[in-house]
């Protein structure tokens, strides 16, 4: 038995349909499912799909009573804290998903840009925006950060 990757994240939405139409149209993730689960006050979930189809982001509404890690954002300027910091995705080109994901209410946080991490240096195209719904999203080009096999040179 072994792990074979992330299944999914959840995330709750302060508005549940602005959220899965950001992931959707912005994204372009596809809905999976959608459920109700009423033991535990959710009136509302959904499964959005990845356009890999690999992973998914599970949403939830605002009053569902789900077991989560930190404390919950309680206004829109608020800091949430916990342990997840924020989740990327990889796309073919960060500049335009950067401009999409504002034309779609999406807030700028990190503009576009190349990082050099490390030594020997790795080069990263990246740039990060907080959705509409409050996420911490960084968009991320293609990079192999499985630098274990390579050699390294003192």
């Amino acid at each position: 038995m072994s792990v074979k990757g992330i299944s999914h994240v959840a995330i709750q939405a302060r508005d549940y349909k602005a959220t899965i139409a950001f992931y959707i149209e912005v994204l372009g993730f596809k809905l999976g499912h959608h459920w109700s689960l009423p033991l535990f006050q959710i009136k509302e979930a959904s499964m959005l799909v990845s356009p890999d189809q690999r992973t998914c982001i599970e949403i939830f509404d605002n009053d569902a009573v789900i077991p989560a890690q930190g404390k919950k954002a309680l206004t829109e300027n608020d800091i949430a804290h916990g342990a997840l910091l924020h989740f990327a995705f990889y796309v073919d080109n960060v500049d335009e998903m950067y401009q999409k994901a504002l034309a779609h209410g999406a807030k700028p946080f990190v503009a576009p840009d190349c990082l050099s991490l490390g030594e020997p240096p790795l080069l990263v195209r990246n740039a990060v925006i907080h959705s509409p719904n409050g996420e911490i999203i960084e968009f991320i080009e293609a990079v192999d950060f499985d630098m274990s096999a390579k050699p390294h040179v003192n």
